[in-house]
């Protein structure tokens, strides 16, 4: 009889401890679901009084504001429907693209760009423009360039597009939305990269190298003078996104830096 008792004390506290330790758990997911609900929120308020208080007559900050603006309205529909830390998250890193804009335009409008922002996830390893670039792809001419202008529009807050990574800085066109296309958009938009970015049209040190060790050496595709294109370029995978490429002379110090 004794024994059954003690059996029955040792699986009650295991049962107890159990109990406790599911509780505490549930606590800790709990604030940290509240903790990523409360920063999204306050980066997502943050722009919205951006967004509602700047007004701008010049192209290039009104563009900016514009594609704030569109950040804003995503980031409120993905605050609505999220339920999850990872959902937030996602929620936040939209507001903080769309501040990303917002101190664009007001260096666009001659304005003080406020305090720095938290980098941006999707923005980590592309590097920024710091000299101005032109080329003519397909008979089309492209600008980019470190500041805003008349030819060059158009803001990009670094990222990868199709897996390749591409710098931020002001652009004639957004090519990277052409890119994010299919079928010839895809091609078209890459080739705009490759010819913007690849060491023979400007001065970019020891990216060189990396740069080329980044492009896959099968399935090369003819594209008039701008060099070996690559079969892995429109599907943003394999060594387009890895390797040096993506990494180490491409997306730090020659790339990001005063060569660039």
């Amino acid at each position: 009889m004794n024994g059954v008792l003690l059996i029955l004390a040792i699986v009650a506290v295991v049962a107890l401890i159990v109990v406790g330790m599911q509780r505490g758990g549930g606590k800790v997911k709990q604030t940290q679901l509240e903790d990523a609900r409360a920063e999204a929120q306050r980066w997502y308020e943050r722009l919205g009084g951006q967004v509602m208080n700047l007004h701008a007559d010049e192209p290039a900050a009104r563009q900016a504001l514009a594609d704030a603006g569109e950040r804003y309205n995503a980031a409120g529909g993905q605050l609505q429907q999220a339920n999850s830390v990872r959902q937030f998250e996602l929620a936040r890193e939209s507001a903080l693209e769309g501040l990303a804009y917002v101190r664009a335009a007001r260096l666009a409008m001659g304005l003080d760009p406020g305090p720095d922002l938290p980098p941006l996830a999707a923005a980590r390893g592309s590097g920024q423009l710091t000299q101005e670039r032109e080329v003519s792809v397909q008979g089309h001419a492209y600008k980019a360039g470190p500041q805003p202008g008349p030819e060059t529009p158009y803001y990009y807050p670094g990222g990868r597009v199709q897996g390749r990574p591409v710098p931020a800085g002001w652009y004639s066109t957004p090519v990277w939305k052409t890119a994010l296309g299919a079928g010839a958009g895809v091609l078209g938009g890459m080739l705009i990269f490759d010819a913007l970015f690849s060491p023979a049209f400007g001065d970019v040190g020891g990216y060189a190298d990396g740069y080329q060790d980044g492009f896959d050496a099968g399935n090369d595709v003819d594209t008039n003078g701008l060099g070996d294109f690559g079969g892995d370029a429109g599907g943003g995978g394999g060594d387009w996104g890895g390797g040096d490429f993506g990494g180490g002379d491409f997306g730090g110090g020659d790339f990001g830096g005063g060569d660039f």
